[in-house]
């Protein structure tokens, strides 16, 4: 049996992360800016996630591929690695399709502004239900009504106008790196009861490149890894986005508070 020791770990806690930009510092706010850097807190690290946030919000058609391992630890604490892909095609404002493809599950998650379907083809269900307008209000609802979570909800929230970055207890350029062929630079962060690191693309497209989450609560420190690989001018039609079920399929309800066809 497994212990439910580690979820997926998503990046709430940095979807909001925004520095403040200051044009002239009092002396109270460069004492602050002293201790924060006597204290590891390196600003071009916060700086370097504010420039990423902003620059994601600017997207307004993408797709992404995500190739993701995931450990989770027994009882015994013997440490068991997941692996899968998720692939996300968006059009903001109201329309995203995402495929989830892993050693325990198949999902697809559609929405296409109106009504969001949910579907698990290897199980041969499916369920829809209407959804608000826009994607970041869709998210929204998943989660706080219906306990699921959309993978990758984070490239729809990160930069939000809710600074978290208080949360931080330490930040570091740690410097130069490559993630697959595509110069980056790697910054490292920590916060209660977790480590994480970035690696975001230089240059005038700052896109997060790869992310490794570390819980630091657990004694065995569990890991997350996601490696991205991004087109910013995908070709797609309408059909992207419309569920057609199969003659076997069954439709059934998704419930309130539920944890929707095991996906989580």
């Amino acid at each position: 049996m497994k212990r439910p020791t580690y979820r997926v770990i998503t990046l709430a806690a940095m979807w909001a992360l925004r520095a403040t930009c200051v044009q002239a510092q009092s002396p109270a706010e460069i004492n602050s800016a002293s201790r924060d850097a006597q204290a590891g807190m390196d600003s071009d690290a916060i700086d370097a996630l504010n420039k990423m946030g902003t620059y994601l919000r600017t997207l307004k058609v993408f797709q992404v591929h995500a190739a993701n391992t995931t450990e989770q630890v027994l009882f015994d604490g013997q440490k068991i690695t997941i692996s899968g892909v998720v692939d996300l095609l968006a059009q903001r404002p109201n329309q995203l399709r995402v495929e989830v493809n892993n050693d325990r599950q198949n999902r697809l998650y559609l929405y296409d502004g109106k009504n969001f379907t949910l579907s698990a083809p290897l199980m041969n269900y499916y369920a829809v239900i209407p959804a608000p307008p826009t994607i970041a209000e869709f998210v929204n609802q998943l989660d706080e009504k219906y306990d699921i979570e959309m993978p990758l909800v984070d490239l729809f929230r990160w930069g939000g106008p809710s600074s978290k970055v208080k949360e931080i207890k330490a930040a570091t350029d740690v410097g130069p790196s490559q993630v697959e062929g595509t110069t980056c630079e790697h910054y490292a962060f920590r916060q209660q009861g977790l480590d994480w690191q970035i690696w975001i693309q230089n240059g005038d497209y700052p896109l997060p490149r790869k992310l490794v989450l570390t819980t630091t609560d657990d004694d065995a420190r569990p890991q997350h890894t996601s490696v991205y690989t991004w087109n910013l001018a995908p070709s797609f039609n309408e059909a992207a986005f419309t569920f057609v079920p199969s003659p076997q399929s069954q439709k059934i309800k998704l419930v309130e508070g539920a944890f929707g066809l095991g996906n989580k």
